[in-house]
């Protein structure tokens, strides 16, 4: 599986930004992962295919995860930016439900929240 992910960029602290990402054929779960400089990555959030999500606390009621199955695609919607939510954001899959068991992952797009 190969995912292609679009949409990182420079924004200032209380703008948006959306994140899109492709795959190359049908997978069960999508999602997004981060990694700030000098901390460890971290799953931001994920949906399945019939639309469950999680989220990671520290970006709940900011961002949005959203998917289209027909496109094999993957969306995050992120408002409400902090400066600390300045990382390099992966798209990732999983052919299972769980996102982090075998998961596949396509090339960073980074994202700078200026404050």
């Amino acid at each position: 599986v190969q995912l292609q992910a679009s949409g990182g960029g420079l924004v200032q602290a209380g703008g948006s930004l959306k994140l899109s990402c492709t795959a190359s054929r049908s997978i069960s779960s999508m999602g997004w992962y981060r990694q700030a400089p000098g901390k460890q990555r971290e799953l931001v959030a994920s949906i399945t295919r019939d639309g469950m999500t999680t989220y990671t606390d520290s970006v709940k009621a900011r961002f949005t995860i959203s998917r289209d199955n027909a496109k094999n695609m993957v969306y995050l919607q992120m408002n409400s930016l902090k400066p600390e939510d300045t990382a390099v954001y992966y798209c990732v899959a999983a052919l299972g439900r769980i996102l982090t068991v075998d998961p596949y992952w396509g090339q960073g797009t980074l994202v700078t929240v200026s404050s």
